[in-house]
C-alpha cells in the first residue's frame, strides 16, 4: 500500500516535539506534515493567493520552528501554533487590508446534477456577499469556529479576545447572516 505524502506516523504530539527540542530536528518534518493543509488553509483565507499563502505557511512553520522549545504545553500544540499563524495573516492582512473568509472556498460536488450544481453555486455566491459583508472580527470568529472547528476557548487564545465576546461575535455573525440569507430559495 503506498503512503501518501501527508500520512504522519501516529507519534505521540508531546513525545515528537520533545525530541525535535532536544536536537531531532528532522523530525519536525512530521509536525509540518501534520498541520500543512491547516497553515495553507489559513493563508488562502486571508491571503487568497497560492504563491502568497504558500510563502505564509512556511514563514509560519519556520515562527514555529525557531520557538518550539518556547511551547509550554499549557494548550493544545494546534492552538499555539494556529496563534501564531493567526497573527502572521493579521500582519500580513494589514499590510495588504483584506480578508477573506473560508465560506468563499465552497465548492458544489462532482455528483449533483446541473439543477443542484447551479442552485449550490446560487447559494455558495449568497454566502459569500453576506459574509463578505461581515465586520471583520465576526467573520474571523466565524471561520475559526466554524471551518476550523476551534473551541470558543481556543478561539480566545487565538485572537486574543474574551471568550464572552468571540460567542458575542459568533452569534452577531449568524444572525446577520441569517437575516441577509432569509430570501434565498424562498
Amino acid at each position: 500500500m503506498k503512503k501518501d505524502a501527508h500520512d504522519v506516523p501516529p507519534i505521540d504530539e508531546e513525545l515528537l516535539i520533545a525530541e525535535i527540542v532536544s536536537g531531532k530536528k528532522e523530525l519536525f518534518r512530521f509536525l509540518v506534515r501534520r498541520y500543512e493543509r491547516h497553515v495553507y488553509g489559513m493563508g488562502m483565507s486571508f491571503l487568497r493567493n497560492e504563491e502568497d499563502a504558500s510563502d505564509f505557511m512556511q514563514e509560519v512553520f519556520l515562527k514555529v520552528f525557531k520557538s518550539l522549545a518556547d511551547f509550554e504545553g499549557r494548550s493544545r500544540f494546534s492552538t499555539w501554533l494556529y496563534k501564531i499563524a493567526y497573527n502572521t495573516a493579521i500582519n500580513s492582512v494589514h499590510r495588504k487590508k483584506e480578508f477573506h473568509s473560508l465560506a468563499e472556498e465552497a465548492v458544489a460536488s462532482e455528483s449533483d446534477m446541473p439543477e443542484q450544481g447551479a442552485m449550490r453555486r446560487l447559494a455558495k455566491d449568497a454566502v459569500q456577499e453576506a459574509v463578505k459583508d461581515l465586520p471583520d472580527r465576526y467573520r474571523i470568529c466565524i471561520d475559526l469556529f466554524f471551518f476550523y472547528d476551534r473551541s470558543y476557548n481556543e478561539i480566545e487564545v487565538i485572537t486574543g479576545f474574551p471568550v464572552n465576546t468571540i460567542k458575542s461575535h459568533v452569534f452577531r455573525a449568524k444572525k446577520l447572516l441569517r437575516k441577509k440569507l432569509q430570501d434565498f430559495g424562498g
